[in-house]
Parts: structure tokens; C-alpha cells; sequence
């Protein structure tokens, strides 16, 4: 029972791998996630494999007979999935201590902005402004301008990713131990960011240095960057060690910046970061695209294209990886979307379906599962719990 984003994609992930995933909606309006664009006329792109592998019920949880649904739908259940406001759900009398006397075993993963605890806990928690208050935004645009936000919703699916690893924690914990049972998880936004900073972290306790932002890679190592080749196409090279670098030297054809005291250990480099990339740039200069690829793919010297989505539906490591797959729709007929990450050998995920209709699967639900007749189910709907 979450909306938009992060909670959602969690549970997305967990039902690409064959969890049974129930989504729970308001009746009449559904997620939010449903009227955010892009649109193919007013039919959502974003909706079908943001929620695909999911059922879709449509259940008011503040009315006591949908409270009631959902009482039954949690004892059948192993793990419940929410981002609300905190207290939201202990103010409809649903919270993690009435749920669990329902059923002990079950796992509640709890997303919000800041989490459960602290002075931030009540605060609106949306994916942008937790980025910012993750330490995040500052380290990105150039220095005489403002700070660049990302620009799609990085931290809500990286969030969305601990929503998935901290569940299977809980579920592992509760079915593999003795002493294992049902307990809650709370998940912040702000905190599945920040808990990557631990570079910034550092720098600060030990150096007292505040990193500030900059256009691209620096202050791990160098060279590292953007750089434009000879037929103007952008391309980001990475030299991560000083291994990496003695590759892309040799590759150069200019050993002699091995031995140069200046430019032989990546603590003399970062020391002079935009002189060392200005080396490589000119370099650079020198080569159009693919060769230079087929150069430093040759030496082992770690470097890509920066791809369009256009690059990527025409790049053969996409299609043979089936990164993009094609699906069914029922509105739009075939509908591409990302294909299933990581890869299992014995267990592959499948989709099995792609975002629902509102409330598609109410009947199924509630005959199936829950043991409702049909005529339950028409005054379910006319009292506008489901």
C-alpha cells in the first residue's frame, strides 16, 4: 500500500522474481503514479512497468470494513509495504503493533522521507528535496552555478532497491532462525543516499574538506572525466588506480608519464587534476569515437560513449542482455520497458503482467482469497470500500 515511486518499485523488484504483489489503491483515484507522464495521448508509459507483476485492489483502509479486508489480506500475507506519512497508519488504527497481532510473522517495511525517528519525522518526504538533504545535490553542477539536481527520481529507486534487499533481510531472518520472527523496517529516502557518501564522510572527519561541487568526476582519482573526441561525441574515461593508469599510458604511447614524478602515483595526479586531464583531453582530440574505443578497449583502459536512449535501443551488449524487452499491452499493443536485472541461472525472474487497471483484480482477490461471494463484492463497491 504505497504510491509513486520508491516503496513501489521495491515491491516491483520482489514481484519480478515471483513474489505475489498486491497493490492496494484508494477506489476511485488510485496511485498518483498513474496520471505522471510521459503519455502516449493520455495513456501513462511510466505506469505499466513501473507496476508490472502487481494486482491491483482497490480498498479504502480508513473506512472499519476496509480495515476489515485489509486485517484478512495481511494474515495471508508475509510482508506489508507502505510509505505514508509517519503516524498515518497508527492514526487508522493499522500500525505495526495492531498488524502484528494479526499476524506475529508479518514484515512491514515503512518508506518515508526522513524516517520514523528524529525531528524530521513528520516532514513531507518527496525524492528531490531527500537528495538535497542527503548531501547529495551539493556536489554536482559547476562551481559558478547553481546546484543540479538529478533529473529523474535517482534516490526513490535507489530506495526502492533497500526496500527490496531490507525485506529479504527481514523475510531470511524471520524463516531461518530459530529465534526468527515478523518485525518492522523503517526505510528513509535521504539515508539510501547518504549511506554512499562514505568518501564525503571521511574527507570531512579526518581533513576537515568540504567537497564542492564540480561537473564531473574528481578527488578519487585522476585522470577522470567528460572528454570530447575528434568527431564531436562525448565520452567519460576513468582511471581508478594507478594500474589503470600505466594502461591507458602505455595505450597513449607516452610511458615516459610514468616515471615523470609529477604524473606517476595518483596522489601526485589529483594533486593536479586539470593539468593531468588536460593531457588525456588533447589526446583525445586526436581520435574519433570508435577508435579511440577500439584503442583503449584493447589496453584495458575503462571507458564508454556517454549513449542517448536512442544509442542504447541500437547498442548489441542492450540487445543481447535483454536490457529492453517487449510486452503486451492492452491499450497500446506492444510496449517496450527495462528487462529483468540481475540474472539468475536457475531462478529467472519473468513479467508476468504489466501495471494493472484500477481495481482489475478486486474479484480474484476477494472470491479467491479472501472468500467474498459476488454479492459481497456488489456492496463492497456500492458503500465505495472497494
Amino acid at each position: 500500500m504505497s504510491t509513486v515511486i520508491a516503496a513501489p518499485f521495491g515491491a516491483t523488484l520482489l514481484g519480478d522474481f515471483g513474489a505475489e504483489v498486491i497493490k492496494i489503491e484508494l477506489p476511485g483515484k488510485g496511485d498518483p503514479l498513474r496520471g505522471l507522464g510521459p503519455f502516449s495521448d493520455s495513456e501513462p508509459l511510466r505506469w505499466p512497468g513501473l507496476s508490472r507483476n502487481k494486482k491491483s485492489l482497490t480498498l479504502d483502509l480508513r473506512k472499519e470494513e476496509g480495515k476489515e479486508i485489509f486485517k484478512k489480506l495481511v494474515s495471508k500475507s508475509d510482508v506489508v509495504i507502505e510509505n505514508f506519512r509517519t503516524g498515518t497508519l497508527e492514526k487508522w488504527g493499522i500500525g505495526y503493533e495492531e498488524i502484528k497481532k494479526w499476524d506475529p510473522d508479518i514484515i512491514l517495511t515503512r518508506v518515508t522521507g526522513y524516517g520514523q525517528t528524529g525531528p524530521y519525522a513528520d516532514k513531507a518526504g518527496f525524492g528531490t528535496p531527500a537528495t538535497a538533504f542527503s548531501g547529495f545535490t551539493y556536489l554536482h553542477g559547476y562551481p559558478d552555478r547553481p546546484p543540479i539536481s538529478p533529473s529523474f527520481s535517482l534516490t526513490d529507486y535507489i530506495t526502492g532497491i533497500y526496500v527490496a534487499f531490507s525485506t529479504m533481510v527481514a523475510l531470511y531472518h524471520r524463516d531461518t532462525t530459530e529465534e526468527g520472527s515478523g518485525q518492522y523496517i523503517d526505510v528513509s529516502l535521504y539515508e539510501s543516499v547518504f549511506r554512499m557518501l562514505e568518501f564525503l564522510i571521511a574527507d570531512y572527519d579526518q581533513n576537515d574538506i568540504v567537497k564542492e561541487r564540480t561537473p564531473g568526476l574528481s578527488g578519487h582519482s585522476a585522470p577522470a572525466g567528460t572528454f570530447k573526441t575528434k568527431d564531436d561525441n562525448w565520452i567519460v574515461l576513468v582511471t581508478s588506480s594507478d594500474r589503470t593508469f600505466e594502461r591507458l599510458a602505455q595505450a597513449m604511447n607516452r610511458e615516459d608519464l610514468l616515471t615523470d614524478e609529477r604524473y606517476s602515483t595518483n596522489v601526485e595526479r589529483l594533486s593536479r587534476f586539470e593539468e593531468t586531464n588536460k593531457i588525456i583531453a588533447d589526446w583525445i582530440q586526436m581520435f574519433n569515437r570508435d577508435d579511440l574505443q577500439s584503442l583503449l578497449d584493447e589496453y584495458g583502459v575503462p571507458v564508454s560513449p556517454i549513449f542517448s536512449i536512442k544509442d542504447i535501443f541500437e547498442d548489441e551488449q542492450y540487445k543481447q542482455r535483454e536490457n529492453i524487452i517487449e510486452v503486451n499491452h492492452p491499450r497500446l499493443g506492444k510496449l517496450k520497458m527495462p528487462g529483468i536485472v540481475p540474472k539468475f541461472s536457475d531462478t529467472p525472474g519473468s513479467i508476468k503482467n504489466v501495471g494493472p487497471d484500477l481495481g482489475e483484480h478486486n474479484e480474484g482477490i476477494l472470491e479467491s482469497l479472501l472468500s467474498y461471494n459476488r454479492e459481497d463484492i456488489r456492496r463492497l463497491k456500492k458503500n465505495g470500500i472497494i
